[in-house]
């Protein structure tokens, strides 16, 4: 009923019980993030409108058009199913004749995660746990390259992190966990039912 009144609010469709099995194994099925888990999460961690938050793994949109009705910040969601970044193109055009207008823009791309061009403006990455830790590592060291190029503060938020991402992002990497947010609907019944925030900075505030 949750995901129902907020896909109402946001005049988009992704609550369908839908479970897509990607074809490559190295990517997990299709699960829509819970609002409720965003709620928590945005409660303690707040998004500047200059932000630009990247979905990797975005299905139909949900998380991307949270982050702009909320923050009026920018997000881009990376979706490879063909038929979810379709859904996710039919939820934008709805959402667009509803959504207030102002700061931020939504967009989407239908390519792999290691495929997505890191822009100079992206700085939050959001991973529902979308893929095997190899894919994870590449996409980190994408982000790290252009972190080089155009130095800023990255930050990484993971729902339901796998312990191969953690243990990559502690030991290999210069990203820190500055927050752990466990989720009060889910944690008691599952520990993995958490988000994990890490930030680097690199020149950035």
């Amino acid at each position: 009923m949750i995901d129902y009144k907020q896909d109402k609010l946001l005049s988009i469709k992704t609550t369908d019980e839908q479970r897509i099995f990607p074809a490559e194994p190295h990517y997990n099925p299709y699960e829509p993030t819970p609002y409720e888990a965003l709620d928590q999460l945005f409660s303690r961690y707040r998004l500047t409108a200059d932000a630009c938050l990247v979905d990797m793994g975005c299905g139909k949109g949900r998380v991307p058009f949270y982050v702009h009705y909320h923050f009026q910040a920018s997000a881009v969601g990376i979706e490879m199913n063909p038929a979810l970044y379709e859904d996710a193109l039919k939820n934008k055009a709805s959402y667009s004749r509803k959504a207030k207008r102002g700061r931020g823009s939504v967009e989407f791309q239908c390519i792999l995660a290691q495929e997505y061009n890191i822009q100079p403006g992206d700085n939050v990455f959001f991973f529902f746990n979308p893929f095997s830790a190899q894919i994870f590592m590449t996409v980190v060291q994408h982000i790290l390259e252009s972190v080089e190029k155009y130095p800023r503060t990255i930050d990484l938020i993971l729902y339901y992190p796998s312990n191969e991402y953690v243990y990559y992002l502690l030991n290999h990497t210069q990203f820190k966990l500055v927050e752990e947010v466990q989720l009060d609907c889910f944690y008691e019944r599952n520990d993995h039912e958490r988000i994990l925030i890490y930030r680097m900075n690199k020149g950035g505030l």
